[in-house]
């Protein structure tokens, strides 16, 4: 948006206005030669995103328009009956802007102002200038279009009654010297103006022709991870797991546009290469504890750059929110709204933190793969909003027990609370998913939080599985440099027709803003992972009947993420896992991870 240097430069302007518009009345002799073509070149096209999000423009759009309202006419303060009228009532700063008489009203106006005398002229000869409601001037402040065309219309409609009145007494001579004076004294910097305001209309139209999209922005995020394991078993061969050292890489990218202003249509593509430590039993630890967050896509070749997720985003009303997407679950579209976990949470806007799934998020979230439905969040008041969300991980499947209603799903609901200041956080979360009998007969591959120990991620195979998870987080904030998060989460499985189990997590974190440099950020994690608590003695999940997780797991976590630029970060690491998948038997496996991110 164009703006002048201060208050007092469209002063000028509106001096060299009176110059041009009432000397060819006052002054036959002179000539419409030197009258500028057109104002038009001094304003530009105010739909200008790049620097600003759709709804802070028409934010500002209302905030300007507020102004031009505060702005009273000229026709209605200069009569002599308002005139009066100004005179004999008190003034009320809260009102609209109005006339002042004298420049004395305006109480940041000082004498010793290059324009004061100008100002002076222009308020008490000619009565042109309308003060803010707090008997301001502003001069110092950058001028919007919409003021300009305010105080534009208050001269031009001062100039009318001048020339309607045909009073040679309403302008004296010394001030036509004056603004003659004035005019040939600014005309440099109006032509300089004039010419930089041309150049910008021509800069923007190229800009303009050339753009991706006037409503789309696009942002993305680089990762290079250098990874090691430094001890540790494979729990399914119990033979030593290789100690190499990787450098692995992972993009992603995101168009998000916006239709109304108020909207978001975000696509999220990428692709990488990162090994995850415990993805699945094939992975490197034999186990999905300590599973890393950053891996890569388990179904697609690596490397291999394809959409991850398509969500469109509006508004019902002032309160209620409705996304709707083809790829991306309930728990993403919630929990991203408002991060209850929001020092180890991830998302590409702001990078990644925690180096593990299992601290980013609890059970009750971890349920839910990629797929396609429908989340709606409603806002009660400042402290209170709830969220359910529906999703089908194989919503895009044609087959037998696939698609949008006849196959797995994720049914969320969530009630979040935010306390006034903004530094405490907490939500209760219920979950409700079934798994359709797996095709192939195999355990363990379409259910379960994708986290934790082997078990309770088991099914038994030809029979479906409901589950009922239940779970309960919260963040405070202590400090602008310390904070403190956890949560508790409980699943009842039950395995149609076999029997039920019963699983659970808990887990505590603690974050430090800022630790060593302004930007940077220190965490520590401790936590249980997911573990099949207890089982029925009729079900076998590959263990024996009834054969539930034994012994305590815990997983130990703690990493740097240090701010190198303002969009780098670097990220030292490490995942510590006692007993992993929740047997004393196998020895403890410690990871070394070394992020760097490069977002923009």
């Amino acid at each position: 948006m164009l703006t002048f240097r201060g208050n007092f430069q469209w002063l000028v302007f509106v001096i060299t206005m009176l110059n041009m518009l009432v000397l060819p009345v006052l002054s036959p002799e002179k000539s419409h030669a030197n009258t500028p073509e057109s104002t038009d070149s001094l304003l530009l096209n105010t739909n200008d995103t790049s620097e600003q999000s759709s709804e802070s423009v028409v934010e500002n759009n209302q905030d300007n328009n507020y102004l031009l309202n505060q702005v009273t006419p000229l026709s209605e303060i200069v009569s002599p009956e308002n005139r009066r009228a100004n005179t004999s009532k008190p003034k009320d700063k809260n009102s609209a802007a109005s006339q002042v008489n004298s420049v004395s009203q305006l109480s940041d106006v000082k004498p010793t102002d290059w324009a004061f005398q100008a100002l002076q002229s222009l308020v008490e000869r000619y009565g042109a200038i309308a003060g803010y409601p707090d008997s301001t001037f502003k001069g110092d402040r950058a001028l919007t279009r919409y003021e300009f065309a305010a105080g534009l219309n208050v001269a031009l409609d001062r100039l009318n009654e001048i020339i309607a009145s045909s009073t040679g007494d309403l302008v004296k001579r010394e001030d036509l010297d004056t603004i003659k004076k004035l005019q040939q004294e600014f005309s440099p910097e109006l032509a300089n103006l004039r010419g930089r305001v041309d150049g910008l209309e021509a800069r923007a139209a190229i800009l303009e022709s050339q753009q991706f999209s006037p409503t789309t922005k696009l942002t993305g995020r680089v990762q290079i991870v250098l990874g090691s394991l430094l001890a540790g078993d494979n729990v399914l061969t119990k033979r030593p797991a290789p100690r190499v050292v990787t450098l692995q890489d992972s993009v992603s990218l995101r168009l998000n546009t916006s239709f109304t202003g108020k909207d978001s249509l975000g696509i999220t593509m990428g692709g990488g290469n990162i090994e995850s430590l415990g993805q699945t039993r094939a992975g490197l630890l034999g186990t999905f504890d300590g599973r890393t967050a950053d891996n890569a896509n388990v179904t697609r070749p690596r490397n291999d750059f394809s959409i991850s997720g398509v969500r469109y985003r509006f508004p019902l009303s002032d309160k209620t929110q409705i996304n709707i997407y083809a790829l991306s679950d309930g728990a993403n579209e919630l929990g991203f709204t408002i991060p209850i976990n929001p020092y180890f949470e991830s998302s590409l806007a702001t990078g990644s933190n925690g180096i593990s799934r299992f601290s980013r998020r609890a059970l009750v979230y971890q349920y839910g793969d990629s797929g396609g439905g429908i989340a709606v969040l409603h806002k009660f008041n400042q402290q209170f909003q709830v969220g359910v969300a529906y999703s089908a991980p194989n919503a895009n499947n044609f087959a037998e027990n696939n698609g949008l209603f006849t196959g797995r799903y994720l049914a969320l609901a969530q009630v979040l609370y935010t306390s006034p200041k903004s530094n405490f956080r907490a939500a209760l979360t219920y979950v409700n998913t079934y798994s359709p009998p797996n095709a192939q007969g195999l355990s363990g591959t379409n259910f379960g939080p994708a986290a934790g120990s082997n078990l309770v991620n088991s099914t038994v195979p030809g029979t479906g599985t409901v589950a009922n998870l239940y779970g309960i987080q919260a963040f405070y904030r202590f400090s602008p440099r310390f904070a403190i998060n956890g949560w508790v989460s409980y699943a009842a499985h039950r395995y149609l027709g076999r029997g039920d189990g019963k699983a659970m997590d808990w887990a505590v974190g603690l974050a430090f803003p800022d630790l060593g440099k302004r930007g940077s950020l220190g965490g520590l994690f401790v936590g249980m992972a997911p573990k099949l608590m207890s089982l029925s003695k009729n079900v076998d999940l590959g263990a024996g009947l009834g054969q539930a997780d034994k012994d305590l797991s815990l997983h130990i976590e703690g990493f740097y993420q240090y701010k190198l630029a303002d969009n780098i970060e670097i990220t030292p690491g490490f995942i510590w896992v006692t007993a992993p998948d929740s047997n004393d038997n196998n020895p403890d496996s410690l990871f070394a991870w070394v992020r760097t991110v490069y977002r923009f």
